[in-house]
């Protein structure tokens, strides 16, 4: 997948973007809410996560705004089980996403809105999507609020559904369905 809007591009990552994904994931600042402070990525772990091809369908996209690597985003179709779990039917189109920004300087700054409305834009213009899903942390009021700016909202409390820094946290499903997207598609 390649997105090129505005000031954002997403590329898929390519080998050469481990250092980028290093130096994000061994700050704590991310860590604190994504894949958790108790995690010590090395290369080889960045490696065989984020670069060696998955049994699933998984675009994993370096994030450039302005031309400067800030972050990482994964967009996929939901499993089976998470069709299940999430309580959507199997007809319908579904894709989730997980990002996060890596240069922390850049956070609260409408970065990440940009980013979320950006590729949610492109998605609904560009691949026949039904709804967009994500499924933040309850307790991460800040991503929260971003992707409720985006058009998403709260659809499905998650009791115990996300195992981070020793701890299972609560985590709500946010969809932001097409059909009622409230920003225009920009094809």
């Amino acid at each position: 997948m390649h997105i090129h809007q505005g000031d954002f591009i997403l590329r898929p990552l390519d080998p050469e973007d481990i250092h980028y994904l290093y130096r994000w994931l061994t700050d704590d600042c991310v860590l604190e809410f994504y894949e958790g402070r108790d995690k010590r990525f090395t290369r080889e772990m960045i490696q065989e996560k984020y670069l060696t091809p998955s049994s699933r369908p998984i675009y994993r996209e370096l994030v450039l705004w302005q031309g400067l690597p800030i972050g990482y985003m994964q967009i996929y179709p939901l499993s089976v089980e998470e069709y299940e779990t999430y309580g959507y039917s199997l007809f319908e189109h579904i894709i989730g996403m997980d990002q996060f920004i890596g240069e922390v300087t850049l956070w609260n700054q409408g970065i990440g809105t940009g980013l979320i409305q950006t590729v949610c834009q492109w998605l609904e213009a560009h691949q026949e999507v039904d709804c967009l899903v994500m499924d933040p942390r309850a307790d991460n009021l800040r991503a929260i609020h971003v992707y409720e700016k985006c058009g998403f909202r709260k659809v499905k409390y998650l009791l115990n559904h996300e195992y981070h820094e020793g701890i299972q946290h609560d985590c709500w499903l946010m969809e932001r369905r097409h059909k009622e997207n409230p920003f225009p598609t920009n094809s």
